[in-house]
């Protein structure tokens, strides 16, 4: 099913999320089906997503995003760095208007077509509770620090904590979105970073491994 098939691919992510234990509402899914169907529309032309087949990309892009939310129950200040499509910051600002109405999520990207998709998709889904910037994040200076920094299929574990940690709240956390488990990318994080969990992800339909992992300030 290479066309958009709005009701087959809803049914999809309804019984996705279901799977994932998520109590979504009809308007929170309508409004990531309404996402999907942007992604689609403006990649063919922003090469967002390598990912062309929208039931692949319900799998492999929203089941595989909203499998993390949990992860971020509580934080208020989100930065999702290398943010490319919006994943998994758009997907978690959509569950976030509903579930956690209090919570900002940033995204920042280099790439000007990425952020232009963006803010397009803020605008047409009303996503009050989202910012998006284009810059480095090495080299950026936020207005506030973040209590959580994601990034997803973004660098290295190194790389995003040494780009990014002057971004993070004294007492923050990274969750790192990966595929199968990186011990040799932990084994490498600079000095002063700690691991504080590494948890498996199941995401319904994928048969590919997912992990999260959470990096901490270490205590001295």
């Amino acid at each position: 099913m290479k066309s958009f098939d709005r009701a087959a691919l809803t049914a999809m992510l309804a019984d996705g999320a279901k799977g994932l234990s998520l109590n979504l509402s009809e308007a929170q899914i309508a409004r990531l089906i309404d996402y999907l169907a942007l992604m689609s529309k403006w990649n063919s032309v922003y090469n967002l997503t390598a990912v062309r087949d929208p039931v692949q990309m319900v799998t492999q892009h929203l089941l595989d995003s909203l499998a993390a939310v949990s992860a971020f129950e509580g934080a208020k200040n989100v930065l999702d760095v290398g943010a490319g499509g919006g994943l998994p910051g758009i997907v978690l600002a959509i569950w976030a208007a509903e579930a956690q109405p209090e919570m900002r999520v940033s995204m920042i990207d280099t790439v000007h077509k990425k952020t232009a998709f963006l803010t397009q998709v803020k605008a047409e889904l009303g996503l009050s509770n989202v910012n998006v910037y284009t810059a480095r994040v090495e080299q950026w200076q936020a207005p506030q620090k973040f209590d959580v920094i994601t990034s997803r299929a973004f660098a290295e574990l190194s790389d995003f904590v040494n780009w990014s940690g002057h971004l993070l709240a004294d007492d923050g956390e990274f969750i790192a979105l990966k595929g199968v488990s990186p011990d040799a990318e932990v084994a490498h994080l600079p000095t002063g970073w700690t691991v504080r969990e590494v948890r498996a992800l199941q995401v319904p339909t994928l048969q590919a491994e997912r992990h999260l992992i959470f990096i901490a300030r270490a205590v001295s």
